[in-house]
């Protein structure tokens, strides 16, 4: 896709594993990025990688797991570009972030607080809710709009809790806004990376050998 015709993207997470390919790839293509994450080294990392596209590349410090911090990430945005035409939910909290050995041996009713609950459903559920419905009058008024959620397998949805109920809540959310859109010319998709993918996200004590996981790299040309 040439320059001239890329789109402006809103891609959450963009300074993590998964998300600095997605950077990479939309760059590449053409397409400008507000790149949302909460961890400003790593935002500065991104930023140095892609000097050559610095005029398209807006780095938005963000915490998604606040109301305050997925409307500044929009704000910020649409100040920069002027418009936003796609939003990418890939954000993510890991199961390590409850303790370093969680996917191997999930933890159960007890152990899962209403803290750990509310800050999986958080960034999972309502960030993308509060990000989308802000980005829409600008995919409407353009009759153009990609929205992107990254997802997760239907056996992870049964076996791991949050994790899995959170994933599987964006994904019925996805159904009902492709179905709601329809004629608009806005798609909603979800986008899995298809299994176990190295990133900081999963823990060595996952129980998930590296050498055997998906490389990030597989997310890039997808969501290009």
């Amino acid at each position: 896709m040439a320059a001239q015709s890329g789109r402006v993207v809103l891609l959450t997470g963009a300074a993590g594993g998964i998300g600095r390919v997605m950077t990479a790839a939309l760059l590449a293509a053409g397409h400008s990025v507000a790149a949302v994450d909460r961890d400003q080294a790593a935002l500065d990392r991104l930023t140095a990688r892609h000097g050559a596209a610095s005029d398209r590349l807006h780095p938005i410090v963000a915490d998604l797991g606040t109301e305050a911090g997925c409307q500044s990430a929009v704000a910020a945005a649409r100040a920069k570009f002027g418009a936003i035409e796609a939003v990418i939910n890939n954000a993510g909290i890991g199961m390590s972030s409850i303790r370093p050995d969680a996917e191997a041996r999930a933890p159960g009713i007890e152990e899962l607080t209403p803290q750990i609950w509310d800050g999986f459903m958080a960034i999972f559920v309502r960030a993308p809710v509060m990000l989308v419905r802000a980005a829409l009058p600008d995919m409407k008024r353009g009759g153009f709009g990609r929205i992107v959620n990254n997802t997760t397998s239907y056996v992870t949805m049964l076996r791991v809790l949050p994790y899995g109920a959170a994933k599987a809540a964006l994904e019925s959310m996805s159904a009902v806004w492709a179905k709601e859109l329809d004629g608009s010319g806005i798609t909603v998709n979800v986008l899995v990376p298809g299994g176990p993918t190295d990133t900081a996200l999963i823990a060595d004590e996952a129980g998930w050998p590296r050498d055997k996981m998906l490389r990030p790299e597989i997310m890039g040309p997808p969501a290009a």
